[in-house]
């Protein structure tokens, strides 16, 4: 019954954040802002729900299988990548030094707001 509720739950806030998107027109699609809504949600009530969480588990343990069909569309579409390979890397490139940088920056703000909660604390 657990892992009935927790699909629930999951669908629900796919839902919403199909709904949303739609609604207002937004270049977001639904299930990211549907991610948003769970958040948010699990934020409000301080914990995950047992069902969710064992629903969350039984997809990880498949996940690998959500990679059969993208692997299929590189290799139908290796041409046109080939093509682009230059755009590509430096796209990966740049956006992967955009990710470390903003990660790491958002890590040390983090890390001097906490550090002087703890020498108070002593």
């Amino acid at each position: 019954m657990s892992l009935i509720i927790g699909m629930c739950i999951l669908l629900g806030c796919q839902f919403l954040g199909e709904v949303i998107s739609r609604a207002l027109s937004l270049p977001v699609p639904g299930p990211v802002l549907g991610m948003l809504v769970l958040l948010i949600g699990l934020l409000i009530r301080g914990s995950v729900p047992a069902s969710l969480r064992v629903m969350g588990e039984g997809l990880l343990k498949y996940l690998t299988l959500l990679f059969v069909p993208a692997g299929v569309g590189l290799i139908q579409h290796f041409g046109l990548i080939r093509q682009e390979i230059w755009i590509l890397i430096a796209t990966l490139i740049a956006s992967t030094s955009v990710t470390i940088l903003v990660t790491s920056q958002i890590l040390q703000r983090t890390a001097r707001h906490r550090q002087p909660a703890k020498e108070n604390e002593a």
